[in-house]
């Protein structure tokens, strides 16, 4: 995991069947879009999470690709149905290869 880089995910730790929970989630990253000069004039590579996707028990919820554009330290929020006891799955994919993962489980109470 490269340096300074931390995934973090807020999902409620019970819900009724079929009830629609609120998921927050956040990734400390710079994502550098290649366009800056350091102090001596070269280009910085570009290092930016370029795909965010979350599933619930193997079933895709979101599946978001990222450009250069985004803000550093990409937050997200969204809404999901939860059918039943299960965990999401939140992962982040980095330009040089990194892959970030959370797992958050539902109690279906």
């Amino acid at each position: 995991m490269a340096d300074g880089v931390k995934p973090r995910v807020r999902v409620p730790d019970e819900a009724k069947a079929g009830e629609v929970i609120q998921i927050k989630t956040l990734i400390s990253h710079p994502m550098e879009s290649g366009q800056r000069r350091d102090d001596d004039g070269n280009l910085i590579p570009r290092s930016i999470i370029n795909r965010f996707t979350v599933e619930f028990e193997g079933e895709s919820v979101i599946d978001v690709a990222m450009e250069p554009a985004i803000s550093s330290n990409p937050y997200f929020e969204f809404e999901a149905t939860v059918p039943s006891s299960g965990s999401f799955v939140f992962t982040w994919y980095d330009d040089d290869g990194d892959v970030y993962t959370e797992e958050k489980t539902v109690t279906v109470a």
